[in-house]
């Protein structure tokens, strides 16, 4: 059954979200949340002049802080997405998607949300051979975005890679709080298993990525993979993940106040995905805690304008302990999203290339 979601897009998948939620919390969708902690922060570093002109293109769109607003009026919001476009558009950049890479909408689970993209690059369509396979996650702190918000970073990677990345939607909080998040990249991760073959695809050739809280996915995906005896992933590429709960990171100071992510956005985030506090040391959540023994070899990105900097660096210090092997880079001058900017900010395709770089080298 393939469903027809390419043309159900913005604000009408969020209806999708709604019809499927099961009863409301006191954290609900239309409830506001509490005041956001004052933030103590330090100078952060400029952006890069590429950089900036999406910042400014972002501040045009005059969004609202998310850190204000309910769930519901937060994934109305211009996202960094839009504003890469709205400079692609200045500069005379096509903003439709590439035609090199198709896509079609499939279910992997009962509920509406749970339906994974697949892209699949038209040039490998009469090679016959098997090509390699990547399940993608996407990011918005599990509350907001969604696969089209998300759509630059999968399809880049299906066709430079010429791959199929399957990128999965999940179900949202608060109207699912975790672990549905963690529990659907998992069944997600299952069905394309057994399932990538029929799409032309080899299982024994797969990855995982993601960003930012698909970040935290793609690497507890493969512990998942790890402790059910599933197959394992050959690479993992996380990119500026959710990784480490402690609220007092350098980067959590040095970048209270950036854009589009700030410090209390990940409070607000962690207000609605969790059910209590003592979630956030879950080591799903909090990989650092994690049994990070025995992973495939691992990619972590992350940007230098970003609160969840220190996230990523800290994750690949404890891999490295725990005798995984890891390459992490955080790329200057750059902010949280910018793996979707490549068109437009140099230090965002320099970091597309370097993890396009590694998964081929995995694939090999």
């Amino acid at each position: 059954m393939i469903m027809n979601l390419k043309l159900f897009t913005g604000a009408a998948l969020w209806v999708c979200i709604a019809a499927s939620a099961n009863a409301q919390s006191t954290n609900s969708v239309n409830a506001p949340p509490p005041p956001p902690p004052a933030a103590t922060a330090t100078q952060p570093p400029s952006a890069a002049p590429d950089m900036q002109a999406v910042l400014d293109a972002h501040a045009s769109l005059a969004p609202k802080p998310i850190e204000t607003l309910s769930p519901l009026k937060a994934r109305l919001q211009p996202a960094a997405a839009d504003a890469t476009m709205k400079v692609m558009r200045e500069k005379g950049l096509s903003t439709a998607p590439d035609p090199a890479v198709t896509t079609q909408d499939l279910p992997y689970g009962s509920d509406p949300m749970q339906f994974a993209r697949v892209y699949k690059p038209v040039a490998a369509a009469n090679s016959g051979a098997a090509l390699p396979v990547v399940v993608y996650y996407h990011g918005g702190g599990w509350v907001i975005a969604d696969v089209n918000t998300y759509d630059a970073a999968p399809r880049l990677l299906s066709k430079q890679l010429n791959a199929i990345v399957v990128s999965v939607e999940y179900r949202h909080a608060p109207e699912f709080k975790f672990p549905a998040q963690h529990d659907d990249a998992a069944a997600a991760y299952r069905w394309v298993l057994a399932n990538a073959q029929s799409w032309g695809g080899n299982p024994a050739k797969l990855a995982v990525a993601g960003e930012s809280a698909g970040g935290n996915l793609a690497v507890a995906t493969a512990i998942f993979a790890r402790d059910n005896k599933l197959t394992a992933p050959l690479h993992i590429l996380s990119v500026y993940p959710i990784a480490n709960s402690d609220m007092t990171l350098p980067s959590r100071r040095d970048s209270a106040n950036a854009k589009p992510l700030n410090t209390a956005m990940l409070g607000w985030f962690g207000n609605y995905y969790q059910s209590a506090p003592a979630d956030a040391q879950d080591p799903r959540l909090n990989l650092v805690g994690a049994n990070l023994r025995g992973l495939p070899p691992t990619t972590i990105v992350n940007a230098q304008i970003d609160p969840l900097r220190s996230d990523g660096e800290t994750l690949a210090e404890a891999m490295r302990r725990a005798g995984d092997r890891v390459e992490q880079r955080t790329f200057p001058g750059v902010t949280h999203e910018m793996f979707g900017m490549g068109q437009v900010v140099r230090g965002a395709y320099d970091a597309n290339q370097y993890a396009i770089t590694r998964l081929q080298a995995a694939f090999r």
